[in-house]
């Protein structure tokens, strides 16, 4: 019979790095398998994301902040790898001390490793309760059955040879690898980062393929009635508009492609939700006189409209690009509500998504005449996953923090005073209409040109005021009236251009919008928070001979 090595003592002298190792390796098993059930499932959020999405919601207003101006949707993904990063030194902490004190100080910190990612997962309104605590408790079981191994393996390779079975002895004294030795708790531990990373591939094999995913590609929409130019200017106040869109290399192009690198896209979500719009229903609730639900076929079969309107986030910095031109198909929103019956008292209409994300604008601003839509699609084709398929809300001249919820499932009317939206409770204005702003696309800041005439060309938006000209300046020299190009409506930004005489040297050009009203864009400086930048956008260029 062979002898046990007792592998449950504090006191092994096997080296602290193994139990750092034994941490880690037991953290990835864990990690791995809540990437797994995230990557399977279309709900279910894996252990980073959970604490992602947990952190994100106790994030103050301006680290938030912080983080779109510096960041933008990097900044999500760097959240998640720091939450990563974090998770594997504590991880390896809990090893080195599991090793030199005891299993059990391992074990109660996975333990609490468990916990935090089961109420993470269960508090996710797309998730099962229950489901989000048992694969949480799970992914730490895991965890603590690797990490037990692991420390196992790493005290029995530092046990004395005398305190091993003669026929143990033997093994070790033979040219062949003893079954205790380092080298097989490294390859005990390579095996479990194995396992590890074929959780992860497996997961990230399922992802992209959800139920909204799916769905979207076997979608074509119906014909919709598009809406007819009506931006119009008074005499002498701009250069010369053309009806067409300028042809301008390096200028922001008219419509703005859907492509997530195209169009802007900045939220709370660290995960696109994925809808099956065959169960999705959408639910008008509070101060209506007759609830009801609307689903996503009904929708479908409703008069659709297009309409041009430009987005833009309310963290876009002067001469930032959050912000895009799109064609936006769906249903007014004012026909939706008037089937609803809008009672007296009815200040305030909050979109929620799936996701729990609220925003409120005004009830006014779906009857006084700007387009506010209940959107199916955009540019043409269905919302896509990360735009908020299967519906979501554009309201012109409305920041998209006050308005514009993706993945929507409930349009509730309240008061003005009764409920504060997501972003408001961090510290933005409630409300939240757009600013004149401009922007200079071409020639870039910094860029070497060369002297002779050269085209200056980028967008101006005012929705819903609308632009009636766009002013350069040159070295802070007078204003100059340029050209503009206006397809559309008052409600969608306006391309701009001006052929320059460059002069060899380093130049500053600004730009200027005026609105429809004569009111010049404000001069600033002013901070994004906390209803919008304002300011002229302004770039240096060196021009040589």
């Amino acid at each position: 019979m062979v002898d046990t090595v007792s592998t449950q003592h504090p006191s092994q002298s096997a080296p602290w790095w193994m139990g750092a190792i034994a941490g880690v390796a037991a953290a990835a098993v864990a990690l791995a398998f809540g990437q797994f059930i995230e990557g399977v499932s279309d709900t279910m959020p894996g252990l980073v994301l959970g604490v992602g999405e947990l952190i994100i919601d106790y994030t103050p207003g301006w680290a938030a902040e912080e983080s779109i101006e510096n960041l933008g949707t990097a900044g999500k993904g760097n959240l998640l790898l720091g939450i990563t990063i974090v998770a594997f030194v504590l991880a390896g902490l809990l090893g080195e001390q599991a090793l030199k004190r005891g299993d059990r100080v391992g074990v109660a910190g996975f333990l609490a490793f468990g916990l935090l990612g089961g109420w993470a997962a269960a508090r996710n309104p797309q998730s099962s309760f229950i489901a989000g605590w048992f694969w949480a408790l799970v992914a730490a079981g895991l965890g603590i059955a690797t990490l037990r191994v692991l420390l196992n393996k790493a005290r029995a390779s530092a046990t004395p040879t005398a305190e091993i079975s003669s026929e143990r002895a033997e093994i070790a004294a033979s040219p062949l690898e003893p079954p205790h030795s380092r080298r097989a708790f490294m390859r005990w531990s390579a095996g479990a980062g194995a396992v590890a990373l074929t959780g992860v591939g497996v997961g990230r094999a399922a992802e992209g393929t959800g139920a909204g995913d799916l769905a979207r590609r076997k979608i074509v929409l119906p014909g919709a009635t598009a809406e007819t130019a009506t931006t119009t200017f008074a005499d002498g106040t701009a250069g010369t508009v053309s009806t067409e869109p300028f042809d301008v290399p390096g200028l922001s192009s008219w419509i703005t492609p859907s492509t997530d690198d195209e169009f802007y896209r900045i939220d709370s979500a660290l995960s696109f939700p994925q809808i099956d719009p065959a169960t999705w229903r959408l639910s008008f609730t509070g101060m209506v006189d007759d609830p009801y639900e609307l689903t996503y076929d009904e929708i479908l079969n409703m008069d659709l409209v297009e309409r041009t309107i430009t987005l833009a986030c309310v963290s876009n910095p002067v001469g930032g690009d959050y912000v895009g031109n799109a064609v936006w198909t769906g249903v007014p929103l004012a026909d939706l509500l008037d089937r609803a019956g809008v009672q007296d008292g009815a200040t305030q209409i909050v979109g929620r998504s799936v996701d729990d994300f609220t925003a409120g604008f005004p009830t006014e601003t779906a009857y006084d005449g700007r387009n506010a839509m209940l959107v199916v699609g955009q540019n043409g084709e269905p919302l896509q996953v990360r735009h908020g398929f299967p519906a979501r809300l554009v309201v012109a001249g409305l920041y998209g923090y006050v308005s514009a919820t993706k993945w929507i499932e409930e349009i509730n009317l309240t008061t003005w005073e009764a409920f504060n939206g997501y972003w408001i409770d961090l510290g933005w204005s409630k409300d939240g209409p757009m600013k004149t702003a401009s922007r200079i696309d071409v020639p870039q800041h910094r860029s070497r040109i060369t002297a002779g005439t050269t085209p200056i060309a980028g967008v101006a938006w005012s929705p819903v005021r609308g632009i009636q000209a766009v002013e350069i300046s040159i070295d802070e020299g007078l204003w100059q009236i340029c050209d503009l190009a206006v397809p559309g409506t008052d409600e969608s930004w306006v391309q701009w251009k001006a052929d320059w005489n460059a002069s060899p040297g380093v130049h500053r050009i600004d730009v200027r919008a005026i609105d429809k009203y004569g009111e010049i864009q404000p001069v600033g400086p002013k901070d994004v928070a906390p209803n919008g930048a304002e300011g002229y956008h302004a770039i240096l260029v060196e021009v040589v001979a």
